[in-house]
Formats: structure tokens, sequence, C-alpha cells
């Protein structure tokens, strides 16, 4: 995805710079795209629960409810991981962005709201750039930062992943150093980098199996997981886009200092 990123934050610039009927005409296009990405989107969003729902039937049939209690505290664990995450970008958007925390949250919740119903970053790209600009952030930097941060920057996921790998070793009894846990957290980093911003069931596996991996912590419990994800999913989705938010007043309080 970074190279992707990349090359378009260049072509926008590039198309900056030719005819005003070329630069309409190649507007047009990408308006056109983004309308049937969206749909895209959509239809994975309406298919994933059934997937869902699919495994934890599967898994209630074949475990019943003596996993149930594992479950509800793997759900608590990532979920706080999530919340914390949040609560952090509003404790820099305060500090760094210099903006009142009553005002973040107030413009912050209409895009929370797009973000807990769609459990996708991305769905809740549109919703980002809007609550920028009454936020006081200028289009220029809400135009570049949110599409990259929404690309790459995935804080809630990368804690919840650590948090995931956290738990299993917990439950197989695996010893997690200090420089284990500094290891895996590097991984999530850069694992959450590639991630898409789509519901976590999608690339479950991709993104926390390495992490675990890189933490010497099994994975075979990650299948009974997926089961009961989309509750984590939630928040994941919630903290990115609040830390998206919060980075953002960030950049533009730097811009306006210089």
């Amino acid at each position: 995805m970074v190279p992707l990123v990349i090359f378009a934050v260049l072509f926008g610039f590039a198309v900056g710079n030719i005819d005003a009927e070329l630069k309409i005409s190649i507007l047009t296009f990408f308006k056109a795209v983004v309308q049937a990405m969206v749909v895209i989107v959509h239809w994975v969003l309406l298919i994933a629960p059934l997937g869902v729902f699919a495994l934890a039937f599967s898994v209630g049939t074949q475990v019943g409810a003596s996993a149930a209690g594992a479950l509800l505290q793997y759900v608590v664990f990532a979920v706080s991981s999530c919340l914390v995450t949040a609560t952090l970008s509003y404790i820099v958007a305060t500090l760094l962005g210099r903006m009142s925390p009553f005002t973040f949250a107030r413009e912050a919740l209409p895009v929370q709201i797009v973000a807990t119903s769609t459990q996708s970053s991305l769905a809740s790209l549109p919703a980002m750039i809007h609550a920028s600009d009454v936020l006081g952030v200028g289009k220029e930097e809400a135009g570049i930062v949110l599409p990259l941060a929404v690309s790459i920057f995935r804080a809630a996921s990368a804690a919840a992943n650590v948090t995931v790998a956290i738990y299993l070793a917990h439950v197989h009894d695996v010893t997690i150093t200090p420089g284990t846990l500094a290891i895996g957290a590097l991984v999530a980093a850069a694992v959450s980098i590639a991630a898409v911003g789509l519901p976590a069931q999608v690339s479950f596996f991709a993104i926390i199996g390495p992490v675990c991996i890189a933490m010497n912590v099994p994975i075979g419990l990650l299948p009974l997981l997926l089961a009961v994800e989309t509750i984590p999913d939630i928040f994941r989705t919630l903290g990115n886009v609040t830390a998206d938010l919060a980075v953002t007043s960030v950049v533009a309080q730097i811009r306006r200092d210089i």
C-alpha cells in the first residue's frame, strides 16, 4: 500500500499542474472509480457477516459453551486496548493539536458512528474529511493526511493485534519478555501498514499470525477467536478513525506554526 499511496500523492500534485480541461476529465474518472469502490465495499460488508456467522456456528457446535468464558475474556481485552488507543487520541488532539477536547469529541462522534456501523476506516473516509473541515483543518491537510492515514496508520489495530498475541500467550502459558513484546509491537506496526481498510475478518490471520509467530505464540486458536472478532473489530475501527483525526489535527497545527 505504501508505494501506491506515495504514487497517488505525486500523481495528485502532477494533475494540479496540467490544463484545466484535462484536469476535469481526470477528476470525473476518479469520482466514478470512488463510487464503484464504495459499492464493492458495501458488497463485502454485506457478505462478511454471513461467513462470520457460519464460522461461529461451527465453533459453537464443536466446542460448546465451555469456550464462552475464554472468548468473553478475549473480547474484553481486545476492546480495552482499542478504547485506550482512542482515549490517547483525544489527549494527542488536545495537547499537540491544540484543540478543545469537547470540540474534537463532538465532531469525531459522527465519524465514529460510521466507523462502528461499517467496520471500515475506508468507508469512514468521507465522514472524516467532513469532520476535519468542521474542526478547522484545511482541505489541503485533510486531503493528503487522511487518505494516507487510512491506508497505513492503524494505531488501534496494531495495539489490538499485540493484545491478541498476549492473550494467546497467557492461554498457552508462554512467557512474554519485554524484548519479545517490543518485537511483537514492531511487527504489528509493520503488518498494519499492509492491511486493508475493511473489516478485520477479511484479513484476520494475515495481520495477527505474523505477530504471534514473532512472539513465539501458538496460533492454533485463531480460528476460534475469529468467530467473535466482529465485536473487537468495531472498536478497532473506532480507535483507528479517532487516531486518524487526531493526527490530522496535529499536522494542521504544525503547518500553522511554520
